[in-house]
């Protein structure tokens, strides 16, 4: 008969525990996917099918995190925490933006001695076609590209 003493009891609970973190991980992983509307305009709806009512709409590069699956329907939380489902086929894993500022600054280049080109308000997603340093290069769905600063995006 093998005794255990105290210290071993502690040593594989400690590892029962670890097993158990390993476990959820990729389930904490899953519900932080990031994606981005990648069509025109989206229907934003209040369930997962096509009878639930349309709560709003989201233009192309809109970002989410992606909370729940459920068939071909996606629920998700937005930047300002509103949660909507949206179907899988109007969105992909792309690398976006959105600004959260009421002013936005776009620069020609990524630092604040760069002319600023452009403005945008709250709510404006992009494309992120570059980082450098804490500058992103982001594109708009209409073409319109610039760099601008990370605190000032989603």
């Amino acid at each position: 008969m093998i005794k255990m003493n105290t210290y071993g009891g502690r040593w594989w609970r400690l590892i029962i525990m670890m097993v158990l973190i390993c476990i959820s991980i990729p389930q904490i992983a899953a519900g932080t996917e990031r994606l981005a509307v990648s069509s025109r305009i989206a229907n934003i709806r209040g369930g997962p099918g096509t009878t639930y009512d349309i709560i709003w709409k989201a233009e192309t590069y809109y970002p989410i995190l992606v909370l729940e699956r459920k068939g071909k329907w996606i629920r998700f939380e937005d930047y300002e925490g509103e949660k909507g489902w949206i179907h899988s086929s109007l969105v992909d894993k792309l690398p976006t933006v959105i600004t959260t500022s009421p002013i936005c600054n776009i620069r020609s280049g990524p630092g604040t001695k760069h002319a600023v080109l452009f403005t945008v308000e709250n709510g404006v997603p992009f494309k992120v076609l570059e980082k450098k340093g804490n500058w992103f290069h982001v594109e708009h769905a209409d073409g319109d590209r610039g760099w601008i600063h990370r605190s000032l995006v989603w």
